[in-house]
């Protein structure tokens, strides 16, 4: 039985995450998914998909539209190839195993970007981001790092406005694929509906503060929270 007192400090988490992708463009998942395994696993992945899909909702609605839509549509349809393996990975797999094998190709990427192999947003790239989120996203709710990766060197707003998109059409690919294997559970939906006033203060409190972010910081910070997500992954599996 989840406390629901749990659920409330939670909250916290989901605030501070939703306040780094507002600024960002992705990171919320990568904040909340450590705190939500170890004080609450029963609610993972749907809980955290469920503000998956409402932070971008808020994003779209309030802030410019500036969207890579060619770019976006193969990752979207590279994404929907493979959310049935995030959906078996769920059913048969630890998440411990999941944690590792997402955090190792995280990490890989970001050495791969700093590198001469330079990671440009272009069609094979986005197909590539896709795919792997497709199974990431699914399983651990962690999916925007690779598609930030391939976009870290656009604008700042089309890389938020292009995230926001993929997240909101990636997290009702999750949810329903979840929904149909019965991996969707009515307190997923709830935790997730509780947590809105979290999320919506979390975008309030960042709106004045992202505007602060160029094209270069932008990059970096993607970079390092790219770093922030592959370490936190393997933290959780091997502590945790």
């Amino acid at each position: 039985m989840i406390s629901w007192w749990v659920v409330l400090g939670l909250g916290l988490a989901l605030f501070v995450g939703a306040l780094v992708q507002s600024m960002i463009g992705f990171g919320m998942a990568v904040v909340a998914v450590p705190f939500v395994v170890v004080a609450a696993p029963d609610l993972m992945p749907g809980a955290v998909l469920v503000t998956s899909f409402t932070l971008p909702v808020v994003q779209l609605a309030l802030a410019p539209l500036d969207t890579a839509w060619r770019e976006l549509g193969w990752a979207l349809l590279a994404r929907l190839v493979t959310t049935p393996l995030g959906v078996a990975a769920v059913a048969l797999l630890s998440t411990r195993v999941i944690s590792v094998a997402v955090a190792v190709l995280i990490l890989v990427t970001v050495a791969t970007s700093l590198t001469t192999i330079e990671v440009r947003m272009n069609a094979r790239n986005a197909v590539a981001a896709g795919a792997i989120a497709g199974v990431s996203g699914t399983a651990t709710s962690i999916g925007g790092p690779f598609l930030a990766l391939v976009l870290q060197h656009e604008r700042p707003e089309r890389i938020r406005s292009t995230l926001a998109v993929f997240f909101l059409l990636g997290a009702v690919m999750a949810i329903g694929s979840l929904g149909l294997a019965g991996e969707f559970t009515r307190e997923q939906l709830v935790a997730g509906l509780v947590w809105l006033p979290f999320i919506g203060a979390g975008y309030a409190v960042a709106s004045p503060l992202r505007h602060r972010l160029d094209g270069e910081r932008l990059r970096r910070s993607v970079l390092t929270f790219c770093v922030v997500a592959g370490v936190s992954l393997v933290v959780r599996a091997l502590v945790f």
